[in-house]
């Protein structure tokens, strides 16, 4: 008896399977493969348009006292560039910068390339737009006192910024990139009085 109910059970089993894939039964409404993932390229091409536009759109602006002026990738382009190499801790690689010389701007908002006396009070604090802040003094960014360079730089490895934004702030000499402000979009020259 029990062979007899397991043989029947094995029975129906077979013809369901075989009723399903004649495309009768309970199954015939499954796909036999799963759906492909929708492509999603070209959503992703416009987010990252769009991503760009909105960091392209916000310029750097630079103020000291009552002066100000305001950059643009496009505007800084046509400045004179320098590139530098730099050892990235984080990723463990060298990576090059092109971009123009902190100094150069602030330098045309009357701040001095050859500072001395009581302009050594000078600093500057710069912002990203994500709110991150970091201070710089005016020793540190010319090259008059220091060995080093604070750029403000366009590209990376000769190509346009992307993550880090339009304008990054970068200075050599550092063991870690650590006061490095990705997307810069203020910096304020004040005095330490």
């Amino acid at each position: 008896m029990r062979h007899a109910t397991l043989g029947f059970a094995l029975m129906l089993a077979l013809g369901g399977a075989t009723g399903a894939a004649n495309g009768q039964g309970p199954m015939k409404d499954l796909p036999l493969h799963p759906p492909e993932p929708p492509d999603t390229t070209r959503m992703h091409q416009q987010a990252d348009q769009a991503r760009d536009a909105a960091l392209g759109a916000t310029p750097l602006k630079i103020t000291f006292g009552k002066k100000s002026v305001e950059w643009t990738k496009e505007r800084l382009a046509a400045l004179p560039h320098e590139t530098v190499t730099v050892f990235n801790e984080r990723i463990k690689s060298n990576q090059t910068y092109t971009g123009v010389p902190l100094i150069v701007l602030i330098g045309q908002l009357g701040v001095p390339e050859k500072p001395n006396g009581k302009q050594f009070r000078l600093y500057l604090v710069a912002e990203g737009a994500d709110g991150f802040r970091s201070v710089y003094s005016i020793g540190e960014i010319t090259a008059y006192v220091h060995d080093a360079m604070v750029l403000v730089a366009d590209t990376l490895d000769n190509k346009p910024l992307r993550d880090a934004g339009p304008l990054q702030l970068v200075s050599t000499g550092e063991k870690r990139p650590d006061r490095w402000v990705k997307n810069v979009v203020s910096i304020r020259v004040l005095s330490a009085d």
